[in-house]
Formats: C-alpha cells, sequence, structure tokens
C-alpha cells in the first residue's frame, strides 16, 4: 500500500520543526528536578510575568468563553490603530506576530519566489518560505548586524519579500534610521519588506518604520504582547501594514485566530504602562549586570538591545546540558550555525546572579 506521504511537497522534505526554548516542566520530568527550582532564561519572556490589568481583564474574559471571540478583533485593533496613529484597516491581529509570517507567505509567496534575511536572523522566516516552496536567500550579517546594503544588492526579480528584524533576534543588534532610510531608497515596488519588531519596546530612540506605511510602501510592522507585555502564552500579536496588504492578509488568517481571553489580556496590556515601564527597568539593569558579569569572565558577547544576550562559550551544546542539569535553561544556537554560542534571556536580579553563577561552575568543569 502507497503511503499519501509520499504525495507530501517536495520542498519538506529537509525542513525541521522549530525547536523553542525547553519549557520548565519537561526538564523538571526528565531530570528529577522540582520546577519551583528550575529558572527559564531561554525564550525571551518576562520576568515580572504578566501585566496585571492584564490578568484582571483575562479573569473576567474567562466568564464568557462559552461564546466565539470577535473574529475581527474590533476593540484590540481599534485600539492599536489609535495607540499608533492608524486607521482600523490598518491592523490585523494575530495568533502570535509569528502569524504575520504564514499570512504574508499565504498571500504573497509562489514556488520559485525569494525572501531575503540575515544569516543570523529568526529562523521562521526560512521555514516559513520553505513551506510556501520559496528559497531563502540568507546575507551575511558581519558583526551579527543586518547588511542593508548587500540585503538589498540581493534583490531579483523574483524576490518578494525582505525580512529586517530589529532588534534582531538571536543576536539583539540594532539597525539604525540612516541605514533603513537608505535601503529602503533602493527597494523596488514588488519587494515587500516586513520589520519584525518583537523587541522593540526595549529599544531607547528606536528607528521609525511606521513612516514608510504612512507613505503607502509596501511594508508590514510585527508587533507582539509575548514580550514587554508579558502574554507569551496568548500567543496574540498583531500586524501593521497599508489598508490594501491588510485586506489580503485579512483575507489569509483563520476564523477566530485569536481567542476573546487573549484579546482582553492583550487590550488591557496594551495600556499598562507602569507595567511596561517596570519592565524596561528591569531589563536595562540586568544587560548591565549579564554583560559586566561576561566581561569580567573573559567572555565574548554581542551587545544587546533587546532583552536577551548573545555569548561565546566555547561549546554551547555542553553549557547548555550542564546549565539545565542544575536548574537554569539557556538556549543553544547551533540551529542558528553558531555552535560556540549561546542566547540568555535577561531575568529578574536573583535569577541573573543565579545565571551567572551557574554558568562559572559549568565552564570551570569543561
Amino acid at each position: 500500500m502507497s503511503s499519501i506521504v509520499k504525495e507530501a511537497h517536495p520542498w519538506l522534505e529537509g525542513l525541521v520543526v522549530y525547536d523553542p526554548g525547553k519549557p520548565i516542566e519537561e526538564t523538571a520530568r526528565e531530570l528529577g528536578l522540582n520546577p519551583a527550582d528550575i529558572i527559564k532564561l531561554a525564550s525571551n519572556e518576562n520576568p515580572l510575568g504578566p501585566s496585571p490589568k492584564a490578568i484582571v481583564a483575562m479573569k473576567a474574559a474567562a466568564e464568557g468563553v462559552h461564546i466565539y471571540p470577535d473574529g475581527g478583533g474590533y476593540k484590540l485593533r481599534t485600539a492599536i490603530a489609535e495607540k499608533f496613529g492608524f486607521d482600523r484597516d490598518n491592523v490585523v491581529i494575530s495568533n502570535g506576530s509569528n502569524e504575520i509570517i504564514e499570512l504574508v507567505g499565504h498571500g504573497f509567496l509562489n514556488p520559485g519566489d525569494n525572501v531575503i534575511a540575515a544569516q543570523h536572523a529568526f529562523v521562521v522566516y526560512k521555514l516559513m518560505a520553505t513551506l510556501f516552496g520559496a528559497e531563502t536567500i540568507e546575507v551575511p550579517d558581519p558583526g551579527f548586524v543586518h547588511d542593508l546594503e548587500a540585503m538589498a544588492a540581493a534583490i531579483t526579480p523574483r524576490t518578494r519579500m525582505v525580512f529586517i528584524a530589529n532588534p534582531n533576534n538571536p543576536t539583539g543588534t540594532l539597525v539604525g534610521q540612516e541605514a533603513i532610510d537608505r535601503f529602503m531608497e533602493k527597494v523596488p515596488d514588488h519587494v515587500m519588506v516586513i520589520f519584525d519588531e518583537a523587541y522593540y519596546e526595549f529599544v531607547h530612540d528606536a528607528p521609525d518604520t511606521l513612516k514608510y506605511i504612512r507613505e503607502g510602501r509596501n511594508v508590514v510592522i510585527m508587533r507582539t504582547f509575548s514580550k514587554i507585555q508579558g502574554l507569551a502564552g496568548l500567543r496574540i500579536g498583531f500586524g501593521l501594514t497599508t489598508p490594501e496588504i491588510s485586506k489580503v492578509l485579512q483575507k489569509c488568517r483563520q476564523p477566530f485566530n485569536t481567542n476573546s481571553i487573549a484579546q482582553a489580556g492583550a487590550l488591557a496590556g496594551l495600556g499598562d504602562d507602569e507595567h511596561q515601564q517596570r519592565t524596561r527597568d528591569l531589563n536595562d539593569a540586568g544587560l548591565v549586570f549579564l554583560q559586566n558579569a561576561f566581561s569580567e569572565m573573559g567572555l565574548e558577547y554581542v551587545p544587546s538591545f533587546a532583552n536577551f544576550i548573545l555569548v561565546k562559550v566555547g561549546d554551547g551544546d555542553a553549557v547548555f546540558s550542564g546549565m539545565l542539569k542544575r536548574g537554569v535553561i539557556i538556549r543553544a544556537m547551533r540551529s542558528y550555525k553558531l555552535p560556540e554560542w549561546v542566547r540568555i534571556s535577561v531575568g529578574t536580579m536573583p535569577q541573573n546572579e543565579r545565571c551567572i553563577a551557574t554558568l562559572k561552575e559549568v565552564l570551570g568543569q569543561l
């Protein structure tokens, strides 16, 4: 009997399932540890937890989960539009900002097209392109910073999208306004530029990409509630774009792609300026602490504009395993072709201190 699996798209053959940061419960089961004794600094989550206002709103929304959510996300889209000075038609809400990547693929990618991304950018860009039979052109990023001049030069007649993660994950680097403006002057009309700004709120004096939408350019800006609002478990984000592109993406999304509890939490979190500021302050202090510690240890690291740091430790897999056994979850970087590096999320100060102490212990035994 022949298997239907043989009929799967041939371009999926070499695709690897996305591997997220290791969960606390899974670590506890595998290693016989108490979950309460494990800290997770692997997935760039908010160490302060969710917005308190979001928690209140989500509890209230739970009373109505027998009713389908607002499929159009009217209240949330309206609030997002007002916050950023757009109309509701400029906003697409999504199941995490990650879904925006898939929606632009559904709407605009065909087999044989190509997308452009930096060599050490978020792996899901390439994964998404492969799902639609498109090629990914990975442009080298000297110093782990997007080389926008080289990315512009890599555009071909078959290029449909350029992804710019700013700040970039997993490197934490930032491209400034001047470089972005020069790049946008060179982008032809057949190319969509997608700015992934999941970590935008952590940046002081961040570049303005919203202006390109106001100019009517082929631009999509991805934002998320997973990071500074602390709502990663809800899977909710949004895209900002022109009304014309938004109309296409709305056709591509699943019905009820964001649930009612997520919409309520995101709406409340969006307006919780106090929680966002506390998170920024904690992150700023944590970055200074971790970077100073790495310098004292003689470890090379990439200065970060996000809520994590990429640091060179020698054998990334061994360091990851050693820290995991001691109840500290970080992220190995072999999947990004950086086997000597690990990525460490900023935690609370006690978590940061434990992380550094554990790292010193593990490195001392390698």
